[in-house]
């Protein structure tokens, strides 16, 4: 079925997103001690609900909620602390913004959880797998997903990994998830793609990937990259994680130009300026 599903419709709740001309921009929430670049910032519900309004006010289409970090090397989260972080920056946040909320975890039961207080998204890493009840739950709810490709798991992922190809490879295992969700009930159109920047690839894999989009987009979906502020910007920049932002804008425009759907950022408001002047010189060529 993969293939064949195409058209760059995205259904959340019972709303049809046409996802084209300029990319959806996520904007990164994490509510966490130990995340990669923003840990610890919005420790309080207060504190997270004023992030999240800021980042619709600079141009977030949708915002994602974290409550486990999946940077390399990050310790796993236990399933009552995870709750405790998200639930409540969840609901309160839907009642903040007026744009959809996606809950960002690789458990079940945080996904329903954060689902019944008003989330419409569910972002797992783990492209569903690393949770047996994970396939079951989404297709209950009926919310829509991003099913990301990852090598390995958060502890494991960065120890050398190797493909043959990496552009054929993620390519395919989306597809054969988009298939098996499928087949467990969710409608494709529920369903984004995401072929995981910086989890379990090398700095070379991240290039490949993102120079290829239009394999990606062959799978059938709208395709979501979250390249922001990661460690390959470093290997080519040179930079430090506070130093990445630049960085970050440059491949976020490069994207668009290849019809990416959603970019998954931090710094929201630099990425949508780049974006509305990227279009609005390209529209005058």
């Amino acid at each position: 079925m993969a293939g064949v599903t195409g058209g760059r419709n995205w259904l959340v709740g019972e709303t049809t997103h046409v996802l084209d001309g300029t990319p959806w921009l996520m904007g990164i929430l994490n509510v966490t001690p130990d995340s990669f670049s923003d840990g610890g910032q919005h420790e309080t519900i207060e504190l997270a609900v004023e992030r999240a309004a800021e980042m619709v006010s600079a141009g977030a289409s949708i915002i994602d909620i974290g409550g486990e970090s999946t940077r390399p090397g990050a310790t796993p989260v236990e399933i009552d602390e995870e709750l405790r972080r998200v639930v409540p920056v969840v609901e309160a946040v839907c009642r903040g913004v007026d744009v959809p909320v996606s809950i960002d975890t690789m458990k079940a039961d945080v996904a329903r959880a954060a689902v019944e207080v008003g989330a419409s998204v569910v972002n797992d890493v783990s492209g569903l797998e690393a949770d047996p009840a994970m396939v079951e739950t989404v297709v209950d709810l009926d919310v829509a997903v991003v099913c990301m490709h990852m090598r390995g798991t958060p502890q494991t992922m960065q120890d050398d990994p190797v493909y043959a190809d990496v552009v054929e490879e993620v390519a395919s295992y989306l597809g054969s998830r988009l298939d098996h969700l499928v087949a467990s009930g969710l409608a494709a159109e529920r369903v984004v793609l995401d072929p995981g920047i910086g989890f379990g690839k090398s700095a070379a894999h991240n290039l490949d990937l993102l120079s290829s989009i239009a394999r990606l987009h062959q799978v059938g979906r709208p395709v979501l990259v979250g390249h922001s502020r990661k460690r390959f910007l470093s290997k080519l920049l040179g930079r430090p994680v506070e130093e990445r932002m630049a960085g970050t804008v440059g491949v976020s425009v490069a994207l668009a130009e290849q019809g990416v759907e959603i970019i998954r950022v931090h710094d929201v408001a630099a990425v949508h300026d780049a974006l509305v002047a990227w279009r609005t010189v390209s529209e005058q060529t």
